[in-house]
């Protein structure tokens, strides 16, 4: 049972890397970018949130009124960087959301400062056990809203006209041009709902973590981690890449002597090096075809 309960707290950790990742693989799919700032945004909109609980705002309409300006702020980010740095190569593209991520972090500083701060779960805080194994509603309520958002970014891509106009402009946006697709307008609502994403995101591991600027910085590494393994145009492949990174880490550390707090870190991107050898698109991920 003691196995099982590592499970379950790996899958919780999982889930916390898998709430991140969902946000990364959104933006990806939707405008064939890795955005490293994603995680500093998430952290402001959680601020936002936090701002509105200390003014007596109930923390369900903080939380959505913060999801509603990170849609706005990431909008505004393409539109008004972004798309200035299009068609470039991906180091330019890469160097500029590092560059966003140090800057959204100042902004949360010099707003809000760098101590400790505590924001409340959407969830009660009651704990559970069945049997030996214990667990939180705050836990089950994370997997449960990341499950729902797998759902509705594989409705969105899958089944509607605006998911396949995104997949077509992330993947060729020259023919999609040509097609007639407004591209500007498309890339700008992939940023706006990897805002939305990645905002939820933030909400749901703060409480967990504690709010504070550089509060996803160790998140975001494997977050990352999870969508390249998972497939970067996968979310059900990020969200399992994401358990399954989360679950090793917690079975290295408790099973394996040799693995100590610092290297346990390092062996969920060990696992991604070894899987990604063997499989390059990643568990869950599309294979590219290339016609020449």
């Amino acid at each position: 049972m003691h196995a099982l309960q590592q499970v379950i707290d790996g899958m919780t950790t999982g889930s916390i890397y898998g709430a991140l990742a969902l946000a990364l693989v959104l933006v990806y799919r939707s405008t064939g970018m890795i955005n490293f700032a994603q995680g500093q945004m998430a952290v402001l909109s959680t601020y936002l949130a936090w701002a509105m609980t200390q003014a007596d705002v109930p923390i369900v309409p903080a939380v959505v009124l913060a999801i509603l300006i990170a849609i706005l702020v990431g909008a505004g980010v393409e539109r008004l960087l972004i798309r200035r740095f299009e068609g470039r190569d991906h180091l330019t593209t890469i160097i500029v959301t590092v560059g966003l991520l140090t800057t959204f972090n100042g902004v949360v500083i010099w707003l809000w400062g760098a101590d400790l701060k505590t924001i409340p779960s959407l969830f009660p805080e009651r704990d559970l056990s069945v049997g030996a194994i214990h667990f939180t509603l705050q836990d089950i309520g994370i997997v449960g809203v990341l499950i729902a958002v797998i759902l509705v970014m594989q409705a969105l891509f899958r089944g509607t006209r605006l998911g396949l106009a995104l997949r077509a402009v992330a993947d060729n946006p020259q023919s999609s041009a040509l097609s007639g697709l407004p591209i500007g307008v498309l890339l700008m609502t992939g940023w706006a709902l990897a805002g939305a994403v990645g905002s939820l995101g933030g909400v749901l591991i703060a409480p967990k973590i504690s709010l504070q600027p550089g509060m996803l910085d160790n998140v975001l590494t494997y977050a990352v981690a999870a969508a390249i393994l998972g497939g970067l145009d996968s979310p059900i492949g990020a969200i399992v890449a994401a358990w399954t990174l989360g679950i090793a880490q917690n079975l290295a550390g408790t099973y394996i002597p040799l693995v100590g707090t610092d290297l346990q870190i390092a062996v969920p991107l060990v696992i991604m090096a070894v899987v990604l050898l063997i499989r390059p698109q990643g568990l869950l991920g599309r294979k590219e075809v290339m016609r020449v």
